[in-house]
């Protein structure tokens, strides 16, 4: 009978530490440690694991694809209910639009957006885009961003024309009219269009183009 002895050793595994029995022939034992190191199995995620330093990791580093970030939404007006203005007209408008418009019509062209709540007085402005002479460029999605986020009831839109024309293009009926379709699946009406000019202003409502 071949004398046999056991061998009780530690074993650094990336674990809490255990203990290994270890049964073989007398003066034939010869450790591989490397071999003997277990694997490391990808435990749930939620789950504490280490690396294979042995230093634990924390969830959000084992599924960083997993992380992501939250939306803050907020709503800040900064004018008592009792001091807002109220639109009746397309004249308020065009003077609200002339009060905010921060550059010369015929500079460059922009687009702004004026919110209105249920009472149509104004919320706020939002200015959409700067052009450059001949026009300029409008995203539906960001004017309704803003408009959900100033919880507008209604909006009216103003672009000017450099060029002093007063007519709408065939692009600005377009627009209008996109502006508008958006509008009724959100419930926010566009009641108007303005085309203000250095001298007068010409509304697309009151031409029935809405």
């Amino acid at each position: 009978m071949v004398p046999t002895m056991v061998l009780e050793m530690a074993v650094p595994l990336p674990f809490p530490f255990v203990w290994i029995m270890i049964e073989c022939p007398a003066g034939q034992f010869t450790p591989n440690l490397k071999a003997m190191r277990p694997r490391q199995t990808k435990l749930p995620f939620g789950t504490s694991q280490t690396n294979e330093s042995g230093v634990m990791v924390a969830k959000e580093e084992q599924e960083p694809v997993l992380r992501v970030s939250e939306i803050d939404i907020s709503y800040q007006p900064t004018i008592k209910p009792s001091e807002r203005l109220a639109v009746s007209a397309s004249a308020d408008a065009e003077k609200v639009f002339r009060k905010i418009w921060n550059q010369p019509l015929e500079l460059r062209e922009c687009f702004y957006a004026l919110f209105l709540n249920r009472a149509n007085k104004v919320l706020g402005y939002y200015l959409v885009s700067v052009g450059g002479i001949t026009g300029t460029v409008v995203d539906v999605r960001t004017v309704f961003q803003a408009a959900l986020k100033a919880n507008a009831c209604s909006v009216i839109f103003a672009h000017n024309h450099p060029s002093g024309n007063m007519q709408p293009s065939d692009a600005d009926i377009l627009l209008t009219r996109k502006l508008k379709e958006a509008g009724k699946i959100l419930e926010i009406s566009v009641l108007d269009h303005l085309i203000l000019l250095p001298e007068g202003y010409y509304s697309m409502a009151d031409q029935g183009l809405i």
